[in-house]
């Protein structure tokens, strides 16, 4: 087990960050989890987002989340089984109740933004569909689905509080999405600027 003395003059974030930096992970899952900016950029990299709990009520992050996908000009696809439409600001989406509902599940990344539970069963039907790269919001998963998570989908799962997030929660798209954005607008095929999701 590492030890290691909290500084004053460095930010617990940047602490946090050196410790995970210099620690050897036992466990080989885990530690794929390290690289969670490359993982973030290959996320990025798709020209669809499936956006797993995506909510019309504005006080819930997948209302939040979704919004946020739909602020950039991306390709969002709001992923609920319990409503037909989702609603932001004004425009109805048309949701879709499962991923194998998805038309193109392999150009399609993944964010989770649902209770543990309903992600591990999302995350097995991800893999069936061929989703490569999936996001999973603090709070949408436990050590099992990370886990899982990590060894389904090598070098596309981003998670957790691996090196990178700018966050206190751990990797979340509203605060560590714009970075990983821009990171996979300079690969050859980013995220599509022009949504296929049609407004209802």
């Amino acid at each position: 087990m590492a030890s290691f003395a909290i500084e004053d003059n460095i930010s617990l974030p940047l602490q946090l960050d050196i410790l995970l930096s210099s620690t050897t992970v036992n466990n080989p899952a885990m530690s794929q989890s390290l690289d969670m900016q490359a993982a973030a950029k290959l996320f990025f990299s798709q020209p669809t987002f499936a956006v797993a709990g995506a909510s019309s009520n504005t006080a819930k992050f997948g209302y939040k989340i979704f919004d946020w996908y739909l602020q950039r000009g991306l390709n969002a696809i709001p992923l609920n089984p319990t409503c037909s439409t989702v609603l932001v600001g004004e425009q109805e989406y048309a949701a879709v109740s499962t991923i194998a509902n998805l038309s193109d599940p392999t150009n399609t990344s993944l964010s989770v933004i649902t209770p543990p539970a309903v992600t591990a069963q999302l995350l097995k039907e991800a893999k069936e569909a061929g989703i490569k790269a999936v996001w999973l919001q603090p709070g949408a998963f436990t050590d099992a689905e990370l886990e899982y998570a990590i060894k389904e989908f090598p070098g596309g799962a981003v998670a957790g509080f691996a090196k990178g997030t700018r966050g206190g929660e751990g990797w979340c798209v509203l605060v560590d999405g714009d970075a990983a954005l821009k990171a996979a607008a300079t690969g050859s095929k980013a995220g599509s600027r022009n949504p296929k999701q049609t407004n209802l």
